[in-house]
């Protein structure tokens, strides 16, 4: 049985709503930061690990971001004619994504400080964990509206609630995906199943980071990327 993850999906499907005016013409991935779409700087955290396969779930807009990943080996999940949501959309990737546990990955942040994959990956322990989510202290996580989204005991396992917030990063054991009925659902159902068995664990991530999902994170984004400092 596999234990380590070797495949990374990259969620690039939503319509980026709070992004406004921005994703009239185009998707939220293509926006840039920096000079680069954020994608690109999803995509070479997850090409550092060297997984086997990289996949992307792709739906509104898709021809810009097929046009910018399919060159770099990215393996398209289209979803047509609805979105999926990230449980649907990752469930349907899996012919694409193999049958061990995944790398799963928000194309709308930027992280400053440690590949978060690699913290992630020196970190699970398949034995105790069905999923590792690396998550930012509210202090350290710029652009955030409102509270954290958990908290984590001693050991790392993880209730609703608290000061830390879910960076869009995790390791992610699958094959419970397929007990959901719903064909249109969050991966937060399943999350909520694995926190009933004990089994959802959080790693803090010791840098900074940014949500990029509106539009006033993209020059708190730059500036992060920016700055001397982690």
């Amino acid at each position: 049985m596999q234990r380590s993850p070797d495949a990374v999906m990259l969620f690039a499907a939503g319509f980026g709503t709070r992004m406004r005016e921005l994703t009239r013409d185009k998707p939220k991935p293509m926006i840039e930061v920096s000079g680069r779409p954020l994608i690109a700087h999803a995509l070479e955290l997850a090409q550092a690990v060297r997984p086997a396969r990289i996949v992307t779930n792709l739906h509104y807009k898709p021809e810009p971001l097929k046009a910018f990943l399919e060159p770099q080996n990215v393996r398209i999940s289209l979803e047509s004619p609805e979105i999926l949501d990230t449980g649907g959309g990752l469930r349907q990737a899996l012919p694409l994504l193999g049958d061990g546990p995944v790398f799963t990955m928000n194309t709308d942040a930027i992280w400053k400080g440690p590949n978060p994959l690699e913290l992630a990956l020196q970190a699970w322990d398949p034995g105790r964990m069905d999923a590792l989510l690396v998550c930012v202290p509210l202090e350290r996580a710029a652009g955030r509206t409102g509270g954290g989204d958990f908290a984590a005991d001693a050991e790392g396992r993880i209730s609703r609630g608290g000061k830390l917030v879910y960076g869009g990063v995790q390791i992610l054991k699958t094959q419970d995906l397929y007990q959901i009925e719903e064909q249109v659902f969050s991966l937060n159902v399943l999350w909520n199943r694995m926190a009933e068995a004990n089994r959802l664990f959080a790693l803090e991530y010791p840098g900074r980071w940014c949500d990029v999902g509106h539009p006033e994170g993209i020059t708190l984004a730059e500036d992060l990327i920016a700055a001397d400092d982690v």
